[in-house]
């Protein structure tokens, strides 16, 4: 079983009243790199209810990291890909800038791809952008490899592409 607390911050399962927290967080750090634009998790449709998105489905979830006092602070999440057999992409993980630069980027990789194993996912997928480049540090960092561009991706403006076996 996977840990779920790392120095006062914890993950648990998004709920409804986490939408609102999650969303901007994700529209903020997209926004403060230039990614506020089509083509990017900015304008998902699912963006403003990750709660109902991820609700209800097998293979799939998405986590909330809170602080001390139990603000949302950060998210992470999977869904199956198809193209990938026993696969899942990682997704929308980002941190409020309070929570940058103390490992959490690792320690919610590490819990996601836990989560991963115990539903059945061996590979993880991923995409980004060269614009996100502490995010490729994290992840080839956690043994993420890149490869070249899939023909089906979820974000057509995403420019880097990574796998990885679990």
């Amino acid at each position: 079983m996977v840990d779920n607390k790392f120095n006062g911050y914890k993950i648990r399962e998004i709920t409804p009243a986490d939408n609102a927290s999650v969303a901007s967080i994700v529209r903020y750090n997209l926004k403060q790199r230039g990614l506020d634009i089509p083509g990017t998790a900015y304008f998902d449709s699912c963006l403003n209810d990750l709660w109902a998105f991820y609700s209800g489905r097998d293979c799939c979830g998405y986590y909330v990291l809170t602080d001390e006092n139990g603000a949302v602070v950060g998210g992470i999440g999977f869904d199956k890909i198809n193209g990938i057999e026993n696969g899942a992409e990682l997704q929308k993980m980002y941190l409020a800038d309070s929570a940058k630069g103390k490992g959490l980027s690792y320690f919610l990789i590490g819990f996601i791809e836990e989560k991963m194993r115990e539903n059945g996912i061996k590979t993880s997928y991923l995409e980004t952008h060269t614009n996100l480049n502490i995010a490729i540090h994290v992840y080839e960092k956690c043994g993420y490899r890149r490869i070249e561009r899939p023909a089906d991706v979820g974000h057509s403006t995403m420019d880097h592409f990574f796998i990885k076996d679990l």
